[in-house]
């Protein structure tokens, strides 16, 4: 059944910045988690591995550490070897693990596209997934897309908000930022603007109506 879309929220001069992963994107499924902890034959070791996984993170995202050194610094930490081809295969499974997206959150940022509200991305991300983030279908919504892995910042560091801000050409007052990750908001918050903290899009759209 087609989904039902919300009624318009106009929120400017505001600009509404969404994060995008668990937000836009839902959480890799515990599928996708199975078949990454399978295909790094760490099955059994699955807290070692995502304690890894997450811990050598911030480079990938911040574009100062590649994709192949990015798993050969989690392998190390697991005490495995992965060759060329298993960092291939890791990655692409990986990677489509967060391409999956919330209707919920689509729905709302149709709704802020059709009150004229201005909308940015900015994700911590690394720089192979800007062509998703720039040119997938829900890209045209987006004056702005910000690629943490291409501008060698990540939140929640006061300048990556900044540079938004500043390449937004608006006011710290105006910039209204939604982020499942508290941290991030806060970080919002610090420089003078808004913020929200997500925990699913009924919530985010009542909270942005309240706004108005």
């Amino acid at each position: 059944m087609p989904q039902t879309l919300p009624a318009p929220i106009s929120l400017a001069p505001r600009v509404v910045v969404f994060d995008y992963g668990e937000v836009i994107s839902r959480e890799p499924s515990e599928a996708d988690r199975a078949s990454l902890l399978a295909r790094a034959g760490v099955r059994e070791r699955a807290e070692e591995f995502w304690t890894a996984y997450w811990e050598h993170r911030t480079g990938l995202d911040r574009g100062t550490t590649s994709i192949a050194e990015y798993w050969q610094a989690v392998a190390a930490d697991l005490g495995v070897e992965w060759n060329v081809v298993d960092v291939h295969e890791l990655w692409a499974i990986d990677h489509r693990g967060w391409l999956s997206l919330d209707p919920g959150t689509l729905g709302v940022l149709h709704a802020l596209a059709a009150g004229g509200t201005r909308l940015a991305l900015l994700s911590n991300a690394g720089a192979d997934y800007s062509g998703w983030l720039r040119h997938g279908s829900f890209a045209p919504l987006f004056d702005r897309v910000f690629v943490s892995g291409e501008l060698d910042l990540v939140k929640p560091d006061a300048a990556i908000y900044e540079h938004v801000i500043d390449e937004l050409g608006i006011a710290a007052s105006d910039f209204v930022f939604i982020d499942n990750k508290a941290e991030n908001v806060e970080g919002a918050k610090a420089v003078g603007g808004d913020g929200h903290v997500f925990t699913d899009a009924a919530s985010l759209e009542a909270w942005l109506r309240a706004l108005v």
